[in-house]
């Protein structure tokens, strides 16, 4: 029996749901790419204590927002504008809110996107947030108002609409 036995089967069967957190996280493919592979790299080698008893995918959960926010290289901002090219391109609005909350989230802090990613897109309750990013219940409550109040700033035009009953 291999000792990797079951992680090949785990990757293929969580990879999408992973590079979806990497890349909102992130807001790149390529560094979403290179994120999830770094933290797999390290989950290989923990695999067959996970195997046996652990939760695979909450500590792959883990480890990518723990790597995302202490990663120490910085990527060149991406800034895709809100307004469309003018040769004739046209976008929907959903198309354009997407990049215009890319932008905004993009502008907070990395524990701040961080919580809103886990809490809004993963759909994680307060503790598992807080289980994920290793502080208190508290903590995730005051990062996520920091975050939606800064989001109101950045781009209140989301807030009316789609963030109403989050924000408050």
């Amino acid at each position: 029996m291999d000792r990797h036995d079951g992680f090949r089967e785990f990757v293929l069967a969580r990879q999408q749901a992973l590079m979806r957190t990497a890349y909102l996280l992130v807001g790149d493919a390529h560094l979403a790419e290179d994120l999830l592979q770094s933290v797999l790299t390290k989950v290989v080698g923990q695999w067959p204590r996970l195997a046996k008893g652990g939760n695979p995918e909450a500590y792959t959960r883990k480890a990518l927002v723990n790597q995302y926010i202490s990663w120490r290289r910085k990527p060149a901002p991406e800034m895709p504008s809100a307004n469309p090219p003018e040769h004739g391109v046209s976008y929907d609005d959903a198309a354009l809110d997407r990049i215009v909350l890319r932008q905004a989230l993009a502008r907070l802090t990395r524990k701040q996107r961080a919580v809103i990613v886990l809490r809004y897109w993963e759909d994680l309750t307060e503790a598992q947030t807080a289980e994920v990013l290793g502080c208190s219940i508290g903590n995730v409550k005051s990062q996520t108002h920091h975050a939606l109040a800064r989001l109101r700033v950045l781009a209140p035009e989301l807030m009316d609409s789609h963030f109403q009953e989050v924000a408050g």
